[in-house]
């Protein structure tokens, strides 16, 4: 028998105790740990008895600022038999001692305009004896540190958008490899606007009107003396650097003309730069926890075109979030221009749906014979299709750079259905392209924002295609910090809305759902303890506005947002009543609130609102389940949410509403009738209720509406709308249009849980639920998973009259099986098939 694991600590190693998780991977059946030992620096050690493997808390003294260190593990199975020690694991840690950061702030003297560009520098000695060189940056805007002519990592967009008055991440970048001991130095950055400074649909910019910087450098000496060289007042700034414009919405204006060779080495001549100014109101910023946004792939035009009206388009073959890299050819002072788009309508680029964004990027040629290459490091788009001109077409070419926050991939789905496969690999691809830094919207268009309603519908998918805790783990902190004295959360965090800050059914519950999901996800109680008093205060707050009769039927909704029943230029008229949307998701965030502190130990805040969830149920059924059981909404959402969210208890009752919502399908032409609210549950209730053909004939319908309607369109990501482009290739009249939205796309999770039928039956899929149903229409199916045990996989085929299933179920985890006409078994780990007949 072989036993290798693995270790993992909380990256980066941003406080003084970082968890820790180990996977091991051994053919031994039924594999489980008894005990496992943890090495710090080769000379302290820790036993540890027991399973758990995954977010142990750190067992060692707190970890101090600056400090590397060295960690592995051993662990001995049930059996008694120990394995090898892991390989060492690398920990240094990132954070700062607590007055440590010196640097100020620093801006331009004199702008030109608002959201001016505009670089910084200094010189600096470096003695000979140098070990160690660490940058610590951050800014109120977007930035690119370069030391001696470097760019000091490949991160786009830092230190990303949080609520900057309030909460500012710094990065820690070790840079030792850059600096020249014994030698002059020079420490620079670019700088723009980025998220701070844009408008975001009001008069004036809603954080500020100009960028800033903050840049620490900190030298550490082989005599054990250490040197910082900060900005401050001594620090040079110009913008008359070649990044003329930079938005967000609107793209980046790049003059190569006005590029000047060494402005990032020693030696520059920086005289008649303008000295800086110091800029207010930025808080301590601490250490990053959340992935950084890089390029993770180059995408390949599949196609150019032509539009009927003449102009040069490039067909990328896909909707993508991220970038053109341009190579060209021409004469100095040639202006070429970029517009993106994402769809084209009948011919030509469709900007319709981008509203007020200009999503354009502008090079200017220096005149360089050997030809010029160049990207936007300031801003992103959402797109599939360019549009190029400015130069004819020889002289120029594009690709696209894909870009996003860097999240590991953990979750894959294929089936034998091609359509159904392309609805999730749209999925993951715009799941991908929305977490930018926080959970957005959309990618393309005059929002971009954090809309707490879309996370909240599409978190339990997200947690299976990728590694989303520290991501979805920082941003509720800022919907901690976003939300108001009262516990209403705003509908996007961060939040630059004036009106956001009303709270809505399904948007606000983020602060209730999404803690929730990354436990039973990850395992992490972590985040239900850090965010306990936000659920609390949220689920407390739409108590009192619902009062004595426990029914939140009055106030701003946006109810099922969306329904394919709603007019273009009105989604708020939704089929379901927004009364009883808000109904029901109070009793669930009273349900996830009491459940979270069941799981802290609060035991009579658990009780407490455990009992005030029974008495909101009997409340909804009070006020939305008619004398002859039915639901007063007859709409598909309606029903989902009575059944899923266990809103009515009575057998009978239950199973009533589940033959009325099957028969809505039915009549409807198994298209869907859902919104936002309906989508991620609806098949789900159709199962629970023993309607899975039903749910199945839904799934692979592809008419108008249907999940695989956009997919017969050409969809390569999920639409905001089901019918965002209409069938005669027609963009919808609606205002408000996107083609990459995922909160439609939720319906994966019951993919992954249902059809191919993996879910976690504990938290952190220590035990873990087998429980596939084969549907009608699909040949095979499979789900795999990495989970914080290893991989676990289920898949089943047809063969003839049998259906063969496999799972695979990794070391010291467990699987619940429940297969359609077989007793439910407990299996430990190893790989298990059976054959139903």
């Amino acid at each position: 028998m072989t036993l290798a694991t693995t270790l993992t600590a909380e990256s980066p190693v941003a406080v003084p105790r970082p968890r820790l998780s180990w996977v091991t991977e051994t053919e031994a059946p039924g594999w489980t740990q008894a005990r496992a030992e943890l090495e710090l620096d080769g000379d302290r050690r820790v036993t540890l008895e027991g399973r758990e493997s995954v977010l142990v808390a750190w067992p060692f003294a707190d970890l101090l600022p600056h400090s590397r260190h060295t960690l592995r593990v051993r662990v001995t199975g049930s059996d008694g038999v120990p394995g090898p020690w892991s390989a060492p694991l690398d920990v240094t840690t990132t954070f700062l001692a607590d007055g440590e950061w010196a640097a100020r702030f620093v801006e331009l003297a004199v702008a030109r305009r608002d959201a001016q560009p505009f670089r910084v520098r200094r010189e600096f000695p470096v003695a000979e004896d140098l070990v160690r060189a660490t940058l610590f940056g951050t800014a109120l805007g977007v930035y690119q540190a370069r030391l001696n002519g470097a760019a000091v990592d490949d991160h786009l967009l830092k230190p990303g958008w949080t609520p900057y008055r309030e909460r500012l991440v710094h990065e820690s970048t070790d840079v030792t490899a850059l600096v020249r001991p014994g030698a002059a130095n020079a420490l620079a950055a670019d700088v723009a606007g980025g998220w701070f400074t844009e408008r975001w649909f009001l008069p004036e910019p809603r954080y500020g009107a100009q960028p800033s910087v903050a840049l620490q450098l900190r030298l550490e000496y082989a005599d054990g003396r250490v040197e910082h060289v900060v900005t401050d007042g001594d620090w040079r700034a110009t913008d008359d650097g070649p990044v003329v414009r930079s938005s967000l919405y609107d793209g980046e204006t790049y003059d190569a003309r006005a590029e000047t060779p060494g402005w990032d080495l020693p030696g520059f001549d920086d005289s008649r730069w303008q000295r800086v100014r110091f800029a207010a109101g930025a808080p301590v910023p601490v250490a990053r926890t959340a992935p950084p946004v890089r390029v993770s792939e180059t995408v390949a035009p599949v196609e150019r075109l032509t539009s009927p009206g003449g102009a040069q388009l490039v067909d990328l073959g896909q909707n993508l979030v991220g970038r053109v890299r341009l190579r060209v050819t021409g004469p100095r002072g040639t202006v070429v221009t970029l517009r993106h788009a994402e769809v084209l309508e009948h011919g030509e680029l469709g900007v319709r749906p981008l509203r007020a964004a200009e999503a354009t990027d502008t090079y200017v040629l220096a005149g360089d014979a050997d030809g010029e290459v160049w990207a936007p490091d300031t801003t992103f788009h959402g797109f599939r299709y360019v549009e190029v001109s400015g130069l004819p077409a020889d002289a120029w070419e594009v690709e696209a750079e894909v870009v996003h926050s860097e999240l590991r991939r953990t979750g894959w789905f294929t089936s034998s259905h091609a359509l159904l496969d392309q609805l999730h690999e749209n999925v993951v691809r715009s799941m991908r392209g929305n977490f930018l830094s926080v959970p957005t919207d959309c990618p393309q268009r005059d929002e971009r924002l954090g809309w707490t309603g879309d996370i909240q519908v599409f978190s339990p998918t997200a947690a299976f295609l990728f590694d989303t805790r520290s991501f979805l783990a920082s941003w509720l902190e800022d919907l901690t910090i976003e939300q108001d004295a009262s516990g209403a959360v705003p509908f996007v965090v961060p939040n630059v809305l004036v009106e956001a800050s009303r709270p809505a059914a399904a948007w606000g519950d983020a602060a209730t759902v999404v803690p929730t999901v990354l436990h039973e996800r990850y395992g992490d109680a972590g985040v239900l303890a850090t965010q306990y008093d936000s659920m609390r205060a949220w689920t407390e707050h739409v108590l009192g506005l619902a009062g004595e009769t426990l029914l939140w039927d009055e106030g701003f909704q946006f109810g099922d947002w969306l329904d394919p029943a709603a007019p273009p230029d009105d989604p708020f008229r939704a089929m379901t009543d927004p009364g009883l949307v808000a109904t029901a998701y109070l009793v669930r965030s009273c349900d996830l609130t009491a459940r979270a502190a069941a799981v802290l130990g609060r035991d009579d805040e658990a009780r407490r609102f455990a009992e005030t969830a029974d008495r909101a149920r009997a409340a909804f059924g009070t006020a939305y389940v008619t004398r002859d059981g039915d639901l007063t909404s007859a709409s598909q959402t309606a029903y989902a949410l009575a059944l899923r969210f266990d809103l009515v208890r009575d057998a009978a009752l239950r199973e009533r509403l589940g033959r009325r919502l099957a028969a809505l399908v039915e009549k409807n032409g198994y298209r869907i009738g859902t919104g936002f609210v309906g989508t991620p549950i609806v098949a789900d209730a159709l199962t629970d209720t023993g309607h899975l053909e039903t749910a199945a004939r839904l799934l692979l319908e592809t008419g108008n509406p249907s999940w695989l309607y956009p997919v017969t369109m050409g969809a390569t990501t999920i639409w905001e709308r089901w019918d965002s482009m209409l069938e005669d290739g027609t963009i919808n009249p609606g205002e408000m249009t996107s083609f990459n939205h995922y909160a439609l796309g939720a319906v994966a999770d019951w993919l992954h849980r249902t059809v191919a039928g993996l879910a976690p039956a504990e938290p952190g899929y220590r035990t873990i639920l087998v429980a596939p149903r084969p549907i009608a229409g699909l040949d095979h199916a499979e789900a795999a998973l990495d989970t914080p045990y290893g991989r676990a996989r289920v898949a089943w085929r047809r063969t003839g009259d049998d259906v063969v299933v496999e799972a695979d179920v990794p070391p010291n985890a467990r699987a619940v099986v429940r297969l359609p006409g077989a007793p439910q078994e407990t299996v430990g780990s190893g790989r298990h098939a059976w054959t139903l007949g």
